[in-house]
Order: structure tokens, then C-alpha cells, then sequence
């Protein structure tokens, strides 16, 4: 909790701060990135040119202080857990929050000027520290769960064992360890990140994946959509990279798996609901259900543009084959449905309707998809009736969906 006198100056200096939080978070991370160059490596350099990244930090830290002093609804715990996971799946150490902190009220005195005292800069750095504390805490714990003492130690070398196109955007990669041992336990939902060395001095970069293989066997999958650029945007660095340099035989740099969302939680119902290449971890609880709980009642809604851009399509007649409980909904926006799967699903024509999304009572219901998408289909089950808490989603960039 933050000392009373704290409480007191950052209650009264809130407004002005997340006025210009986004002013503050900019100028923190050209201060930071210029003393310490090597840390944009761990930061997406998309993100960081559209702005994503200092709104997130921002809003983060708004949060934050808000959930200190009380004046917010918002649980706390979930929001925390998510950061520190994607922290762990970086290999973020506690070495580097002194930095953070350091230049993060740097910035504040330089946007805020005169207005930051020493008593308010004291009350906001305790803001800050309790924050990186319960950061630094939540990732240690992280690392010790997948077996590591040395954060540095998230990261191995796998080989690309099988490397399958998907479709005209989608390749997916078998990888496994090249020491030999397996790839390591996985829940249906997480993620690994993937280090990649770009070249021509654009450095390493690192984005996430989710697994969407089957958890449990020695050898891992991800599945990776090549990022097109849009209104005259750049392609997606690393995606590309994937594409058009990665073959059989090839090294990559893997995490560990992390993240906080499992698609197989509860053992009840179960609902995937995914868009795009977010049927990536619906996919991997599949595998998992056809494995260990085929019994379960299982609806797999998806939306794609066609069925020709439907990643993973290929294993779902096999995957209804195993799962006698198992419906599918899919929907089209351009049509031209796989036949084969008219004969397995239902397919529409168009968008997900979320009213007209089977919810069996007492179902947990998952999603992953573009955050538009999420949101949209998350409000509508919410005004079923569905419970908030039985919703599980998962983000793939610095964003979170509203309350």
C-alpha cells in the first residue's frame, strides 16, 4: 500500500500526471532507449512507431495508481499477471527495473517540470517501485515454474524440424530442442517468444507465438502469420523474416512457454471462440481434448475471410473425428467454403453473430482474435448473461480489452 503522505500528493497530482502520461511515457522511453540502445531489443519496434507501446505503459501506470488509492473497480491481480508473463517470456531481469524507474522519473520531472517537487517525485517513485516489486516478484516465481534460476535461461535453441504452409499467409514450424531433450510441458493457450537476428542493423527481435500443437509431445508447433503492411505500412519484420527465411533444418531461439490463459480450463463446457490467426490456441486445445478428455463438450466457433485463408482447417476433420462432442461454427466473410468441412460444421456467410453463439449453460468460453473482434464478441455474451468470469481472452500486443 502506498504511505498516507503519498496517498495524499499522488491523489492530488493524478489528473495532471495521466493528462500527460502519454507525453511522459514518450519522452521515457527516447531517454531510455538512448542511454541504453540494447533494450529496444526487447521492445516492438511497431509498437513503439505507432504509439501502442507508451498508451499501454501509460494506462498501466494510470492503473495502477488508481488501484492504490482505491478508486477503481478494476481487479488488479489479472492485469499484473499478464505483464509479468510477457516479461518472463522476454527473460526480463530485476536488474533492469532500477533503469525503468530511473528514466521514467526523469521523464516526469522533464514534461512536468516545476510542478514535480521532491515530496511528489517521492510519492510517484513509491508508486513505481510497488509496481516493479510486485512485477519482479510475480516473474521470479514464473522462472522458477519452468526451471530456470537465470532469467537468460528462457531462451534455447530449437531446430525446424517440418515447416508446413498453412495458407497463402500462414506457414506453421515443428521445432525441438537441439540438445536433445524434449521441448518442454505446455498448457493449450500460451505462447513461446521468438528471437530472431534481422540484419542489416536492424538488430534482434523478439515477438510471441501461441503453440498450437498438441501439449504433451517432445516437439513443439507454432503457426505464424505473415503481417502485411497496411496504408502504406511495413510488413511485419519478423513475421516475414519467418516466411522467407526459415526452412527445414534452420535454428530459432525460443522462450520457455508462458501466459496466464488456458483454453482447457474448468471441466464443464467449453467454448472457442477465435478469428483469424487466433485459431491458434483453440487448435492446440483441441489436440490437447482429443488426448485427455474427449468427452468433454467442446463448440469450436471461427471467423475468417474464406476458407481458403483458415489456418489449421486440415486437422479438423480428425479432430471431429476424436471428439464425438465437438460442433463447429464457422463463418465466412467472403465465402467459398471448404466442402469438406460443410459436411463437419455449420458455416455462415458473413460475420460472427455473438447472439447466435452456442453457449451451453455453465460453459467457459475462450477467446483470441483482433481486439475489435474480441471486445465486439465479448459485450455480446456479457449481455447474454454470461458470466465475465467464465470469459478468457488473450492479447497479443499491449493492449487490453475494456472492463
Amino acid at each position: 500500500m502506498l504511505s498516507p503522505s503519498s496517498a495524499t500528493i499522488v491523489r492530488a497530482t493524478l489528473p495532471v500526471v495521466q493528462e500527460q502520461a502519454e507525453t511522459i511515457t514518450g519522452a521515457f522511453y527516447a531517454r531510455m532507449f538512448a542511454a541504453h540502445p540494447g533494450l529496444l531489443d526487447l521492445f516492438n519496434r511497431g509498437n513503439q512507431a505507432t504509439g501502442r507501446q507508451r498508451q499501454a505503459l501509460a494506462a498501466a501506470v494510470m492503473g495502477y495508481a488508481a488501484h492504490l488509492l482505491g478508486d477503481t473497480a478494476t481487479p488488479w491481480g489479472p492485469v499484473v499477471e499478464r505483464i509479468a508473463h510477457k516479461h518472463a517470456s522476454l527473460g526480463i531481469t530485476p536488474a533492469q527495473y532500477p533503469i525503468v524507474g530511473r528514466h521514467l522519473m526523469a521523464a516526469i520531472g522533464e514534461v512536468l517540470g516545476a510542478a514535480v517537487t521532491v515530496d511528489v517525485a517521492r510519492a510517484w517513485e513509491e508508486v513505481y517501485w510497488l509496481f516493479a516489486c510486485e512485477l519482479i516478484a510475480r516473474e521470479a516465481r514464473l522462472y522458477h515454474t519452468v526451471g530456470v534460476g537465470d532469467p537468460a535461461a528462457v531462451w534455447r535453441s530449437h531446430r525446424v524440424l517440418e515447416r508446413t504452409v498453412e495458407t497463402e499467409d500462414v506457414v506453421s514450424f515443428t521445432v525441438a530442442p537441439v540438445d536433445g531433450t524434449p521441448a518442454g510441458v505446455f498448457v493449450a493457450g500460451q505462447y513461446v517468444s521468438v528471437a530472431v537476428e534481422l540484419g542489416d542493423g536492424a538488430g534482434r527481435q523478439i515477438r510471441q507465438y501461441s503453440l498450437s500443437g498438441a501439449p504433451g509431445l517432445p516437439r513443439w508447433q507454432i503457426t505464424v502469420k505473415r503481417v502485411r503492411g497496411q496504408a502504406g505500412g511495413p510488413d511485419g519484420a519478423v513475421s516475414s523474416y519467418l516466411h522467407e527465411q526459415v526452412d527445414v533444418g534452420d535454428l530459432l531461439r525460443l522462450s520457455s512457454p508462458f501466459g496466464d490463459v488456458s483454453c482447457v480450463r474448468g471441466d464443464g463446457p467449453l467454448v472457442l471462440v477465435s478469428a483469424g490467426i487466433g485459431v491458434t490456441p483453440a487448435m492446440s486445445a483441441l489436440h490437447y481434448l482429443a488426448r485427455h478428455d474427449a468427452e468433454r463438450p467442446v463448440v469450436l466457433v471461427h471467423a475468417d475471410r474464406s476458407g481458403s485463408t483458415h489456418a489449421l482447417r486440415r486437422h479438423l476433420p480428425a479432430l471431429r473425428r476424436a471428439l464425438p462432442r465437438l460442433r463447429m461454427h464457422l463463418w465466412y466473410e467472403d465465402g467459398a467454403p471448404d466442402a469438406t468441412l460443410e459436411a463437419l460444421a455449420r458455416v455462415d456467410i458473413g460475420r460472427v453473430d455473438p447472439a447466435r453463439i452456442p453457449v451451453p449453460a455453465g460453459a467457459d468460453v475462450h477467446l483470441c482474435g483482433p481486439l475489435p473482434f474480441m471486445s465486439q464478441v465479448r459485450a455480446g455474451l456479457l449481455s447474454r448473461g454470461v458470466p465475465g468470469e467464465r470469459i478468457a481472452y488473450e492479447v497479443f500486443g499491449p493492449e487490453m480489452l475494456p472492463n
